[in-house]
């Protein structure tokens, strides 16, 4: 195998392993949204709708803050008693999650 062999092969795991990442966090977007909206009351297409809308606020910047952000005003909006350092853990807790279940799938 070449240095040229190598250097492909590395770019290639690199790559596998950033659409894994990505996978996992839209996952972790996901499942923190039926969360938030179990604890909003939230079911059917209103869950669903919930859903996109948290998914697509990650699209907006880089890291989980955005995220974050909008569940939380979410959850205060509607008067789920939720924590900010509850969300946190959730967050955590969910990401490991859906990095199993990613990594299970890939």
């Amino acid at each position: 195998m070449t240095f040229e062999d190598r250097e492909h092969a590395f770019e290639a795991h690199f790559a596998f392993e950033q659409e894994l990442d990505f996978k996992a966090q839209q996952r972790r977007n996901r499942l923190l949204a039926l969360w938030a909206g179990a604890k909003m009351d939230l079911t059917g297409e209103a869950l669903e709708e919930y859903v996109l809308s948290v998914v697509r606020a990650d699209l907006r910047h880089a890291g989980p803050e955005d995220v974050y952000t909008k569940v939380l005003t979410d959850l205060a909006d509607k008067g789920a008693a939720v924590a900010p350092r509850e969300l946190r853990q959730k967050m955590i807790e969910l990401a490991a999650v859906a990095r199993h279940d990613v990594h299970e799938g890939a």
